[in-house]
């Protein structure tokens, strides 16, 4: 009797054990998961930060502001512009997933008319002018027509929608 009762001590300290382990392994499992949770929301959020980043980045204002057009022609100066913008938007491309299609496509939209108003001012520009002449003719454009400057609606509707995230 004496073994008897030592083997079902030892089965009962072995079946109290594996239950304590399975335990402790759920409770892993559910920190993993709050874990993964926080990340995965955190995301998209990201998302529409690069997003609006993008957009102040490619508005065109600040594109003139952050590059200097001194010592080049308006051609030249427009093949940077278009490079740069194509640039920030191919590495952005990738966050359309974490945002509604109606904002992609609100950043893809400000993406094609700067790129058109530059092309379009540059091809209206006589061969000689220099980056400045580009630089100054675009300025006049955006404050001639206020509704092409697209930055500050894709900007406020970006915004909008990282608020409702939170």
């Amino acid at each position: 009797m004496d073994n008897s009762v030592l083997i079902t001590v030892i089965v009962a300290v072995f079946i109290a054990s594996m239950a304590g382990y399975l335990i402790y392994l759920q409770r892993r499992l559910v920190i993993y998961e709050k874990q993964q949770s926080k990340v995965a929301s955190s995301l998209p959020l990201q998302a529409y930060e690069r997003l609006l980043l993008l957009t102040d980045r490619i508005a065109l204002p600040n594109l003139i502001n952050r590059n200097a057009a001194s010592a080049i022609s308006a051609a030249e100066l427009q093949l940077m512009y278009t490079k740069i913008i194509r640039e920030e938007f191919d590495f952005n491309v990738t966050q359309q997933m974490y945002i509604s299609p109606a904002s992609w496509k609100a950043v893809k939209n400000l993406k094609e008319k700067n790129l058109q108003i530059i092309i379009q001012i540059g091809q209206q520009l006589p061969p000689e002018a220099s980056g400045l002449d580009l630089q100054k003719a675009i300025m006049q454009y955006l404050v001639a027509n206020p509704a092409s400057a697209l930055h500050e609606l894709v900007s406020e509707a970006l915004s909008y929608e990282a608020k409702q995230l939170l």
